[in-house]
């Protein structure tokens, strides 16, 4: 049986990527990523070929090196075009990633333009083409040009990937591999939503939670309970895309961000700065979401990791990006531009992400407290867990019925979320 789809056209199959036998080791950075490279591009050998790596820290999942081969006689220009990125994978993440799925992702974005070439995999990693341009950092994320290029090519994702879902056959858990678990874990569904999608991930999540003591036990069976609310809630919500689903991102956060290099040759008009573009990397956690969450996750990650809810977007800001995102998704969409009521769909949508809003800090902090057991890198995820379920219980709190006079006075991130200006 096919994969269903959402937006876009996916017939074909992806092709057979190249495997590399050989692992990233942490303890022996430079000589093992070096093997790897040295693997895929031999002509680096030469005794010409100076082979340097760059390690990237914008992350708190994998380690990121750029590996370049700095000739003589090359501009950064050529340097950078020929430049690879090696991406390992953080101990222990099968937990919570579906490799192979990231691979279908990356190799579906590229038949759409969307990603560099990837050109192999190795056993706990992938090395794929350097992507030219600036990293964002959450200050970036705020700046009206490069968020509303973020709208404009966050529409284009939805628009026009589509959706690949498991069969019936690997979503009960057959010949299946979801995100690490084994076949008693696999069979999740969502009424009426085909799988995988961002419920059935964070099913797997809760189901993957430590359990050794009573407080863990305890606390994985409040998390249960609360996802049990959320689907009840949230999952039959009508939204864009077929069946309330679109290829979402779902980790949107600064380092995810390239802005592209400016084109002196775009025929702007003169005067007038031109538009910025964006690119988005690391597809391990896309899966078919609500537009909405994948709106609301960005946004939450306007603060960055430190969690700075004073700088949140504000309504008017949210409507901002809003507006261009509509724009844009129903312009890709065939014969849709001219047939729907825009504004009446940006405000949808807008009372949707206002909806949306607690889920993030929801689906983050299960994975910190998975992250918290497993994790060798130096960030301190449990601390980080508190914060973002702490978003979540913010969002219950506000949300209560206003005559409900256990309520509480609002949180730091619901009154910044709240301000209109």
């Amino acid at each position: 049986m096919p994969p269903h789809h959402c937006n876009g056209d996916a017939k074909g199959q992806l092709g057979q990527l190249r495997h590399i036998p050989l692992a990233y080791d942490t303890a022996n950075s430079e000589s093992s990523a070096r093997a790897l490279i040295l693997t895929l591009r031999p002509e680096w050998s030469s005794a010409d070929s100076k082979i340097e790596f760059t390690s990237f820290k914008d992350g708190i999942t994998n380690t990121l090196l750029k590996a370049v081969n700095r000739k003589d006689g090359l501009s950064k220009e050529d340097i950078d075009k020929e430049a690879l990125l090696l991406r390992a994978y953080g101990h222990g993440t099968d937990i919570l990633i579906d490799r192979h799925r990231e691979t279908q992702n990356h190799e579906l974005l590229m038949k759409y333009g969307l990603a560099p070439e990837l050109l192999a995999r190795f056993d706990n990693g992938m090395i794929y083409r350097y992507i030219q341009g600036t990293v964002t950092q959450p200050a970036d994320l705020r700046t009206p040009s490069i968020y509303l290029a973020v709208a404009r090519r966050l529409a284009q994702w939805h628009a026009t990937i589509p959706c690949i879902y498991e069969t019936p056959a690997q979503s009960n858990g057959v010949n299946g591999h979801a995100n690490g678990h084994d076949a008693t874990t696999t069979g999740y569904t969502v009424p009426g939503k085909p799988s995988p999608n961002v419920w059935t991930v964070m099913q797997k999540w809760i189901l993957a939670l430590p359990t050794k003591t009573d407080a863990q036990r305890a606390r994985q069976a409040t998390l249960q309970q609360e996802l049990a609310k959320l689907v009840e809630e949230l999952s039959q919500r009508p939204g864009l895309g077929d069946n309330g689903l679109v290829f979402a991102h779902c980790d949107l956060l600064s380092g995810n961000v390239i802005i592209e290099p400016q084109s002196s040759s775009n025929g702007v008009t003169e005067g007038v700065a031109p538009q910025k573009t964006v690119s988005f990397i690391d597809y391990e956690y896309a899966t078919p979401s609500p537009a909405a969450f994948d709106l609301a996750n960005h946004f939450a990650e306007w603060g960055g990791f430190d969690c700075d809810f004073t700088v949140l977007p504000t309504r008017a800001q949210r409507l901002e990006f809003i507006r261009e995102y509509v724009d844009t998704y129903f312009n890709l969409l065939p014969g849709k531009s001219g047939s729907v009521d825009k504004e009446t769909e940006t405000q949808r949508l807008l009372a949707e992400v206002d909806t949306f809003r607690g889920v993030p800090g929801f689906y983050w902090g299960i994975w910190a407290l998975i992250q918290a057991t497993i994790s060798h890198i130096d960030f301190d995820y449990a601390e980080y867990a508190e914060i973002r379920l702490g978003e979540y219980w913010g969002w219950r709190e506000a949300t209560k019925d206003s005559d409900d006079s256990t309520k509480k006075e609002l949180s730091v991130r619901e009154t910044r979320w709240a301000q209109p200006e």
